[in-house]
């Protein structure tokens, strides 16, 4: 597992969890500022960014788990302030229902940690056993598409900017981790994954008293504000809210100089 170390190391850790078909570089633009006070961990899931790529391996939520409490271990951290963004919810939530007296406070951008049935056809068709293993795998259509699908402010996504989203996800071999995190969504009530996840949301209560900032983009389909930021009130009700109306999933990539000042409020805020 490849990760970023920034800022001192005596610094309260700012750990930041990607999802899919991102990675670390989604952060990029907030890590140079957080790590000047903070000490941000930002690592790439397995199969993901510049992390190992194994062919024969258990992707699925609960690995992913494992894995962010196996780095979190190795490298001692407590009093964490946990970022997390799409399947970064599921995993990052995952690892603080499990052990919550290491991590003090929340910042949320579109994502989940808990299951609702609103799951859009086109990533019902990407799950399939063969159509989808050629889309994602074959034509990196997954990746390729969210970086103009994933945003509100298509002129962001620069030729640069888009190598950089892809550059990890060069060939089938590479696309491994982004077919299996789609074919891991619990569709099913008997899909295993369906499980964890509803553990993880049994669980979430025991996390109410912590501070929480929710930052979202409005234009997000598939993490829509009427139900997904709607289930973050209803378990975190007293999480502080800012809604993004002309930023897409990728609300980080549309929104980060507004993002930015208002993080650094929090952290410093709660901190105090």
């Amino acid at each position: 597992m490849h990760f970023l170390d920034e800022g001192p190391r005596d610094g309260v850790p700012v750990v930041m969890c990607h999802g899919n078909p991102t990675w670390s570089y989604y952060y990029r633009t907030l890590i140079p500022s957080l790590s000047r006070t903070y000490r941000v961990i930002v690592p790439d899931h397995v199969g993901c960014g510049f992390s190992d790529k194994p062919q024969d391996y258990a992707y699925t939520l609960e690995q992913h788990i494992r894995n962010l409490e196996t780095l979190i271990s190795h490298l001692g951290l407590r009093h964490i302030t946990l970022v997390v963004h799409d399947w970064g919810g599921a995993i990052g939530m995952g690892y603080a229902t499990r052990h919550p007296d290491t991590v003090d406070r929340f910042v949320i951008f579109n994502t989940s940690a808990f299951y609702l049935p609103a799951v859009p056809w086109v990533l019902r068709v990407a799950r399939s056993p063969v159509l989808g293993a050629v889309l994602l795998r074959g034509f990196n259509a997954f990746a390729g598409l969210a970086v103009w699908l994933g945003v509100g402010h298509r002129d962001r996504m620069t030729q640069e900017v888009r190598s950089g989203y892809l550059a990890p996800y060069g060939n089938w071999h590479d696309r491994i981790a982004i077919y299996r995190f789609v074919q891991d969504i619990p569709l099913a009530a008997a899909h295993p994954t369906r499980r964890t996840v509803d553990a993880i949301d049994r669980a979430l209560p025991s996390l109410c008293g912590r501070p929480m900032l929710i930052l979202w983009g409005a234009k997000d389909f598939v993490f829509t504000v009427k139900d997904f930021l709607a289930g973050w009130r209803e378990r975190f009700p007293g999480a502080e809210v800012h809604i993004f109306d002309d930023a897409g999933h990728y609300v980080v990539e549309d929104a980060h100089e507004r993002i930015l000042p208002l993080m650094q409020a929090f952290l410093g805020r709660v901190e105090a």
